[in-house]
């Protein structure tokens, strides 16, 4: 039954690359992957394997890749992407050997990958659970972790008709799981090779706040200001945001958006009531004179939150809240809309203090209005978030030192 779904996918991914292309980038480059693998593979050497569905996986699975690498530079590192938005980011990334898209899980893609491959060892990232890949692995009798991984009593392992497919779970050789709530979950279907660890993507935000940027033209917009930053945000979270700051003229603002082209930074434009620039434009001098500040690039948002006072993270009116723990290490108090209830690190803030969220412009109205009111209220909700991701730190040391290279 997988492998017809498997393969109705395929027949589905192939008409729609034809219209699509984000589909088509996918598409392309699972077919090329074998390629790839065939001439940069080197016979002689021995890989350890690293999967991630997109770039938030990508970030998790970062922090023991590069662990590994130094302890351990006799292995070489394969990592694979399912999404475009995973691999047309990362893969110039300098911590692997190879990058590729993983071809679609069809028993024959499966059997020519790792034979071109074999790996001694794979970590999947999440919620990867390849049927075919990790049967195969099994068979071959080489080690398969799923780190970072966290599952739910609504997830399709746990309900009575899908016993079959569940079996896929015990291909792996060991789980390194988020919570307990995973782990026990694990249990009532009889796997009990499981190691709670938390999160890696704590870790790897600490590497980020470590190796932060000096951004001269946010640095000149900040300086002598409260700033609020508000990232990966969509246009739900900026109708919210923008007519708070419309109204309220003590504050700057930098607005990161999720989605970069011209469109929407029109929109934005548009929207605003305040004086406003964009990064690629302005001048550390122009800068300084304007109330908001566009960021119109890639790659810089993780360091921005360090100039900021409170952070907005966007996503929460749409399919699900982006990256909290970004803005919380740099001790701010982190806002977000209402659907986070899959994001365990949104519940940690919340129940810390250190996050809040909001399900209306009336809602972000009274957090925001407390905030402007009393500095010492963000320093206490700033201290709460920092001291959260610290205690949630370790797990890429632990899934290394339980792990046989």
């Amino acid at each position: 039954m997988y492998n017809i779904a498997i393969y109705l996918y395929l027949l589905g991914v192939a008409v729609a690359s034809l219209f699509n292309k984000k589909v088509k980038k996918m598409w392309r480059g699972e077919r090329e992957a074998f390629d790839v693998l065939k001439e940069k593979v080197d016979p002689c050497s021995s890989y350890v394997w690293f999967h991630a569905a997109s770039l938030g996986e990508f970030e998790q699975g970062r922090p023991l890749m590069e662990r590994l690498r130094r302890r351990h530079p006799e292995y070489k590192i394969l990592l694979t992407f399912f999404s475009p938005s995973g691999y047309e980011v990362r893969k110039d990334y300098g911590g692997a050997d190879i990058i590729c898209y993983l071809p679609i899980d069809t028993p024959l893609n499966a059997i020519r990958f790792l034979r071109l491959v074999r790996p001694v060892m794979a970590f999947f990232i999440k919620y990867e659970f390849w049927y075919n890949y990790l049967h195969i692995l099994k068979h071959r009798h080489v080690p398969a972790y799923s780190v970072s991984s966290i599952f739910r009593p609504d997830q399709i392992f746990f309900r009575w008709y899908a016993r079959s497919y569940a079996k896929v779970l015990r291909c792996f050789t060991h789980f390194y799981v988020q919570n307990d709530q995973s782990r026990e979950l694990l249990a009532k279907i009889g796997i009990h090779e499981v190691s709670v660890v938390g999160d890696t993507r704590f870790d790897r935000v600490l590497n980020i706040r470590e190796q932060s940027k000096q951004l001269p033209i946010v640095e000149a917009f900040s300086e002598g200001h409260h700033v609020f930053v508000a990232g990966s945000s969509w246009a739900p979270d900026e109708d919210i945001f923008i007519r708070y700051f419309n109204e309220h003229t003590g504050w700057k603002l930098i607005i990161a958006p999720h989605v970069i082209d011209e469109d929407h930074l029109e929109q934005i434009m548009q929207k605003l009531g305040r004086r406003a620039v964009r990064y690629t434009k302005t001048t550390p001098e122009e800068a300084r004179e304007a109330d908001c500040l566009i960021i119109d690039c890639f790659g810089l948002l993780s360091s921005i939150y360090h100039y900021g006072d409170v952070a907005y993270v966007g996503g929460g009116f749409g399919v699900g809240i982006h990256n909290v723990l970004e803005a919380a290490v740099w001790e701010m108090p982190v806002i977000f809309g209402p659907n986070n209830d899959h994001f365990a690190e949104a519940q940690g803030l919340k129940a810390d203090g250190g996050g809040f969220e909001i399900a209306s412009y009336e809602d972000f109205d009274v957090v925001m209005t407390r905030f402007i009111a009393d500095d010492d209220t963000i320093a206490k909700a700033g201290t709460a978030a920092g001291q959260y991701v610290e205690s949630c730190m370790g797990a890429t040391k632990k899934i290394l030192s339980e792990v046989h290279l």
